[in-house]
C-alpha cells in the first residue's frame, strides 16, 4: 500500500508551477502540479489520455479556444494529444493522473 498526501508539505515558486510524482504505480503516475495565482501551463498536449482534478483554488483551464473555469472538486478527461492549457485563478492545488507510459519530465518541462 502506498499512500501520499496532496496537501500536505506544499512547495511554491514564483518562476513557475512546481510538479511533484506523488505515486507511481503499476498502472498510472499520479501528479501534483502546485500553483501560486496567476501563473500558467502553456498550450500542451500528452502523448496518452489524462485526468485533470482541482483540489485546491481554480484554475482556468482552456482548450480550442474555450475556457472553462474549473474550481476545488472538479475534474477534466482529455484525449491524447489535446491541447490544452492552464491558468491558476488563485492559488491552486491540481492533481494530474498520467498514463504509466507517460513521462514526468515532459509535464515538468511544460
Amino acid at each position: 500500500m502506498n499512500v501520499a498526501s496532496f496537501l500536505e508539505d506544499l512547495k511554491f515558486s514564483k518562476l513557475k508551477p512546481v510538479v511533484s510524482l506523488l505515486m507511481d504505480t503499476d498502472f498510472s503516475k499520479e501528479i501534483r502540479v502546485v500553483f501560486d495565482e496567476g501563473q500558467t501551463m502553456d498550450d500542451h498536449q500528452a502523448p496518452f489520455a489524462i485526468i485533470v482534478q482541482v483540489l485546491k483554488g481554480s484554475i482556468d483551464f482552456g482548450i480550442n479556444e474555450e475556457v472553462k473555469q474549473l474550481k476545488a472538486g472538479d475534474l477534466v478527461s482529455l484525449k491524447p494529444h489535446v491541447v490544452h492549457n492552464l491558468k491558476a485563478t488563485e492559488i491552486s492545488v491540481v492533481r494530474l493522473s498520467l498514463s504509466k507510459s507517460d513521462d514526468l519530465k515532459r509535464v515538468q518541462n511544460v
